[in-house]
Protein backbone atom coordinates (compact mmCIF):
# COMPACT_ATOMS: atom_id res chain seq x y z
CA UNK A 1 0.00 0.00 0.00
CA UNK A 2 1.40 3.52 -1.05
CA UNK A 3 1.88 5.97 1.55
CA UNK A 4 -0.74 8.01 -0.23
CA UNK A 5 -3.29 5.37 0.44
CA UNK A 6 -2.32 4.41 3.75
CA UNK A 7 -3.17 8.18 4.62
CA UNK A 8 -5.84 8.22 2.59
CA UNK A 9 -7.83 5.37 4.42
CA UNK A 10 -6.22 6.91 7.79
CA UNK A 11 -8.02 10.15 7.69
CA UNK A 12 -11.12 9.34 5.56
CA UNK A 13 -11.94 6.41 8.48
CA UNK A 14 -11.19 8.81 11.23
CA UNK A 15 -13.61 11.41 9.43
CA UNK A 16 -16.36 8.96 9.52
CA UNK A 17 -16.09 7.49 12.48
CA UNK A 18 -16.49 10.69 14.00
CA UNK A 19 -12.86 11.22 15.42
CA UNK A 20 -12.57 14.51 13.60
CA UNK A 21 -15.02 16.71 14.77
CA UNK A 22 -16.93 18.37 12.38
CA UNK A 23 -15.02 22.39 11.54
CA UNK A 24 -11.82 21.08 13.49
CA UNK A 25 -9.08 22.04 11.17
CA UNK A 26 -6.77 19.07 10.15
CA UNK A 27 -2.50 19.74 10.48
CA UNK A 28 -1.06 18.14 7.28
CA UNK A 29 2.34 18.53 9.10
CA UNK A 30 0.53 16.35 12.49
CA UNK A 31 -1.03 13.56 9.91
CA UNK A 32 2.31 12.92 8.49
CA UNK A 33 4.10 13.23 11.59
CA UNK A 34 1.08 10.59 13.17
CA UNK A 35 1.78 7.95 10.22
CA UNK A 36 5.48 8.22 9.84
CA UNK A 37 5.05 9.95 6.52
CA UNK A 38 6.35 13.24 4.52
CA UNK A 39 3.76 15.87 3.91
CA UNK A 40 3.67 14.81 0.13
CA UNK A 41 1.60 11.70 0.02
CA UNK A 42 -0.45 13.60 3.39
CA UNK A 43 -1.18 16.60 0.69
CA UNK A 44 -2.64 14.05 -2.24
CA UNK A 45 -4.84 12.26 0.65
CA UNK A 46 -6.27 15.28 1.73
CA UNK A 47 -6.75 16.76 -2.12
CA UNK A 48 -8.37 13.53 -2.56
CA UNK A 49 -10.88 13.97 0.27
CA UNK A 50 -11.76 17.61 -0.52
CA UNK A 51 -12.69 16.20 -4.26
CA UNK A 52 -15.01 14.38 -2.26
CA UNK A 53 -16.48 17.16 -0.66
CA UNK A 54 -15.29 16.01 3.30
CA UNK A 55 -12.63 18.44 3.44
CA UNK A 56 -12.01 22.03 2.70
CA UNK A 57 -8.01 22.96 1.76
CA UNK A 58 -6.91 26.43 3.04
CA UNK A 59 -2.92 26.77 1.89
CA UNK A 60 -0.60 27.22 4.93
CA UNK A 61 -3.22 26.58 7.43
CA UNK A 62 -4.77 23.20 7.11
CA UNK A 63 -7.89 21.35 5.95
CA UNK A 64 -11.16 21.79 7.65
CA UNK A 65 -13.50 18.93 8.36
CA UNK A 66 -16.66 19.81 5.97
CA UNK A 67 -19.71 19.70 8.37
CA UNK A 68 -22.50 18.34 6.77
CA UNK A 69 -25.29 20.89 6.48
CA UNK A 70 -28.98 20.07 7.59
CA UNK A 71 -29.96 20.16 4.43
CA UNK A 72 -27.83 17.70 3.32
CA UNK A 73 -29.32 15.63 6.13
CA UNK A 74 -32.54 15.49 4.82
CA UNK A 75 -31.61 15.16 1.27
CA UNK A 76 -29.97 11.70 2.49
CA UNK A 77 -33.10 10.50 4.72
CA UNK A 78 -34.96 11.25 1.72
CA UNK A 79 -33.16 8.99 -0.54
CA UNK A 80 -32.40 6.51 1.83
CA UNK A 81 -36.54 6.36 2.20
CA UNK A 82 -37.07 5.96 -1.17
CA UNK A 83 -34.63 3.75 -1.92
CA UNK A 84 -35.00 1.19 1.53
CA UNK A 85 -38.66 0.96 1.17
CA UNK A 86 -39.20 0.23 -2.45
CA UNK A 87 -36.45 -2.82 -1.70
CA UNK A 88 -38.02 -3.86 1.22
CA UNK A 89 -41.25 -4.16 -0.98
CA UNK A 90 -38.89 -6.70 -3.57
CA UNK A 91 -37.47 -8.99 -0.98
CA UNK A 92 -39.06 -12.42 0.09
CA UNK A 93 -38.59 -12.00 3.79
CA UNK A 94 -38.23 -15.51 4.52
CA UNK A 95 -34.93 -15.11 2.49
CA UNK A 96 -33.50 -12.02 4.44
CA UNK A 97 -34.39 -12.49 7.85
CA UNK A 98 -31.57 -14.98 8.88
CA UNK A 99 -28.84 -12.61 7.34
CA UNK A 100 -30.62 -9.60 9.08
CA UNK A 101 -30.73 -11.54 12.56
CA UNK A 102 -26.70 -11.84 12.44
CA UNK A 103 -26.60 -8.46 11.84
CA UNK A 104 -28.53 -7.87 15.21
CA UNK A 105 -26.22 -10.30 17.06
CA UNK A 106 -23.38 -8.34 15.88
CA UNK A 107 -25.29 -5.26 17.01
CA UNK A 108 -25.93 -6.64 20.50
CA UNK A 109 -21.75 -7.49 20.70
CA UNK A 110 -21.02 -4.06 19.86
CA UNK A 111 -23.40 -2.30 22.13
CA UNK A 112 -21.98 -4.12 25.13
CA UNK A 113 -18.74 -3.13 24.39
CA UNK A 114 -19.44 0.30 23.51
CA UNK A 115 -18.12 0.14 20.37
CA UNK A 116 -19.85 2.85 18.28
CA UNK A 117 -17.75 3.28 15.48
CA UNK A 118 -17.90 -0.52 14.26
CA UNK A 119 -21.83 -0.44 15.43
CA UNK A 120 -22.45 2.55 13.15
CA UNK A 121 -20.93 0.44 10.30
CA UNK A 122 -22.86 -2.96 11.39
CA UNK A 123 -26.16 0.16 11.16
CA UNK A 124 -25.51 0.55 6.98
CA UNK A 125 -24.74 -3.10 6.99
CA UNK A 126 -28.09 -4.05 8.66
CA UNK A 127 -30.07 -1.37 5.81
CA UNK A 128 -27.56 -2.74 2.69
CA UNK A 129 -28.75 -5.99 3.38
CA UNK A 130 -32.15 -5.96 1.86
CA UNK A 131 -31.10 -3.68 -0.82
CA UNK A 132 -29.05 -6.19 -1.92
CA UNK A 133 -31.44 -9.36 -0.97
CA UNK A 134 -33.74 -6.99 -3.87
CA UNK A 135 -31.79 -7.72 -6.71
CA UNK A 136 -31.49 -4.52 -8.33
CA UNK A 137 -27.92 -3.73 -9.25
CA UNK A 138 -28.46 -0.07 -10.11
CA UNK A 139 -30.71 0.50 -6.88
CA UNK A 140 -27.66 -0.97 -4.86
CA UNK A 141 -24.97 0.98 -6.81
CA UNK A 142 -26.72 4.35 -5.86
CA UNK A 143 -27.33 3.19 -2.81
CA UNK A 144 -23.65 2.47 -1.68
CA UNK A 145 -23.93 6.14 -3.09
CA UNK A 146 -24.73 7.29 0.27
CA UNK A 147 -22.11 5.16 2.25
CA UNK A 148 -19.78 7.95 3.01
CA UNK A 149 -22.67 9.97 4.43
CA UNK A 150 -24.42 7.50 5.72
CA UNK A 151 -21.70 6.59 8.16
CA UNK A 152 -20.84 9.68 9.23
CA UNK A 153 -24.19 10.32 10.28
CA UNK A 154 -24.97 7.76 12.55
CA UNK A 155 -20.95 7.96 14.00
CA UNK A 156 -21.92 11.50 14.98
CA UNK A 157 -25.50 10.55 16.33
CA UNK A 158 -24.38 7.77 18.39
CA UNK A 159 -20.99 9.45 19.50
CA UNK A 160 -23.48 12.75 20.77
CA UNK A 161 -26.20 10.32 22.68
CA UNK A 162 -25.09 6.56 23.41
CA UNK A 163 -28.04 5.87 24.34
CA UNK A 164 -29.02 6.18 20.59
CA UNK A 165 -27.21 2.70 20.02
CA UNK A 166 -29.50 1.09 22.21
CA UNK A 167 -32.90 2.54 20.43
CA UNK A 168 -31.74 1.72 17.09
CA UNK A 169 -31.09 -1.38 18.04
CA UNK A 170 -34.30 -2.08 19.41
CA UNK A 171 -36.09 -0.20 16.21
CA UNK A 172 -33.95 -2.59 13.94
CA UNK A 173 -35.59 -5.50 15.73
CA UNK A 174 -39.00 -4.21 15.28
CA UNK A 175 -38.34 -4.37 11.30
CA UNK A 176 -36.99 -7.72 11.50
CA UNK A 177 -39.56 -8.90 13.81
CA UNK A 178 -42.11 -7.74 11.24
CA UNK A 179 -40.82 -9.34 8.27
CA UNK A 180 -39.95 -12.75 10.42
CA UNK A 181 -44.03 -12.54 10.50
CA UNK A 182 -44.12 -12.27 7.28
CA UNK A 183 -45.73 -8.57 7.38
CA UNK A 184 -44.02 -6.57 4.88
CA UNK A 185 -46.62 -3.67 5.76
CA UNK A 186 -45.49 -3.47 9.11
CA UNK A 187 -41.63 -3.79 8.19
CA UNK A 188 -42.64 -0.51 6.47
CA UNK A 189 -44.21 1.08 9.07
CA UNK A 190 -41.07 0.28 11.66
CA UNK A 191 -38.73 1.51 8.60
CA UNK A 192 -40.65 4.98 8.13
CA UNK A 193 -40.74 5.44 11.85
CA UNK A 194 -37.02 4.60 12.10
CA UNK A 195 -35.58 6.40 9.62
CA UNK A 196 -37.69 9.51 11.22
CA UNK A 197 -36.83 9.38 14.20
CA UNK A 198 -32.82 9.18 12.89
CA UNK A 199 -33.34 11.96 10.84
CA UNK A 200 -34.69 13.67 13.96
CA UNK A 201 -31.64 12.67 16.37
CA UNK A 202 -29.14 13.94 13.81
CA UNK A 203 -30.29 17.44 12.98
CA UNK A 204 -32.09 16.78 9.47
CA UNK A 205 -34.47 19.03 8.36
CA UNK A 206 -38.47 17.72 9.22
CA UNK A 207 -39.77 15.98 6.48
CA UNK A 208 -43.02 18.27 5.56
CA UNK A 209 -46.12 16.93 6.28
CA UNK A 210 -47.19 16.80 2.36
CA UNK A 211 -44.69 14.39 2.42
CA UNK A 212 -45.53 11.97 4.49
CA UNK A 213 -48.87 11.43 2.52
CA UNK A 214 -47.54 7.89 1.38
CA UNK A 215 -46.21 6.89 4.12
CA UNK A 216 -47.65 3.64 5.61
CA UNK A 217 -49.55 4.02 8.62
Amino acid sequence: MSASTRAYDHVKQQLLDGAYADGELLSEGVIAEQLGVSRTPVREALLQLQSERLLTLYPKRGALVTPLSAREIADLFDVRLLVERHALQLVDPDAVVPALEQVIARQRELLAADARAAFARADRDFHRTWVAAAGNEILLDLYDGLRDRQHRVVAATISADSSRAGDILAEHLRIVIALRAGDVTAAERALVDHLDVARTHSGGLPLPLTRRAGVVR
